[in-house]
């Protein structure tokens, strides 16, 4: 099996879904800086565009900007394609991209459900699925992260994200399996658990006047006293994207500032 390690010569090729906003858009600058090739999947076409273009003046050997809904699997595997015929096969992937549709469960209406777990959830599933494939192709190990959260292991107090929490529970059980399936090809896959950090999805469901409130309450209730910065759980993925990282497959790291270690009661 041919080895692409963080010291070759060869550039490894590192593909994010939802890269040109919030933690993907991080995970990207922060590979382009150790001169990685990028690859930036979002379905803003123009701010993926961006994106590259910002991660070659920050050392990427390349880059591509690709519009993709990763909820379409003609998409997802069309993006695929560019990426092989252009960078060669992926040596990483991190799944960002995922909306939060709040609600909830005996008010909401049935196409949300499936809008937040087609994006969430089955594009999880099929930007893995290609990547994989070509992985398999080029016979090359690599290195998977997918993006699971808190409430995929405990309920929000606040309430209305059964949606969100289940695509982010079935998000970690898939890394299990796919963490153990295919471990014999080298090809590791692991989960990063952000916390509350500063990104538009973090804010997605509050109106605007309410954000500066509810940042000061988030932030007593987070052990560490404060919501993340993207670059702060863009680093834990850019290590789980090296081989600093290469005996680490099918686990959770998590980032969250203490809440999954906290007591749900306060004092």
């Amino acid at each position: 099996m041919r080895r692409i390690t963080s010291d070759s010569k060869e550039a490894r090729t590192i593909v994010v879904t939802g890269g040109a906003d919030g933690i993907g858009r991080a995970v990207v600058l922060l590979c382009a800086a150790r001169g990685d090739q990028i690859a930036v999947l979002d379905k803003n076409a123009e701010a993926a565009k961006t994106t590259a273009d910002e991660a070659v003046k920050r050392g990427a050997k390349s880059a591509l900007g690709l519009v993709c809904d990763v909820g379409f699997e003609e998409q997802v595997e069309k993006a695929f394609e560019i990426i092989w015929n252009k960078l060669g096969a992926p040596y990483g992937l991190f799944t960002s991209a995922a909306i939060d549709l709040g609600g909830l469960i005996h008010e909401l209406p049935a196409a949300t459900w499936h809008q937040v777990l087609d994006t969430n959830l089955n594009g999880t599933f099929l930007a893995c699925k290609h990547a994989i494939r070509r992985m398999r192709q080029a016979d090359v190990p690599g290195s998977i992260v997918c993006a699971s959260s808190p409430t995929g292991f405990v309920a929000l107090a606040a309430g209305g994200t059964g949606a969100y929490s289940a695509t982010k529970g079935g998000i970690s059980s898939l890394v299990r399996c796919m963490a153990i399936d295919y471990a014999p090809y080298g090809i590791r896959v692991n989960a990063v658990v952000p916390g509350a950090t500063e990104t538009r999805l973090m804010w997605s469901n509050v109106p605007a006047e309410d954000i500066p409130r509810m940042r000061r309450v988030l932030s007593k209730e987070i052990p560490l006293g404060r919501l993340a910065q993207p670059e702060e759980p863009a680093q834990a993925v850019a290590w789980l994207l090296s081989e600093e990282s290469s005996y680490v497959t099918g686990s959770h790291l998590i980032c969250d500032g203490g809440i999954l270690a906290k007591a749900s009661i306060s004092t």
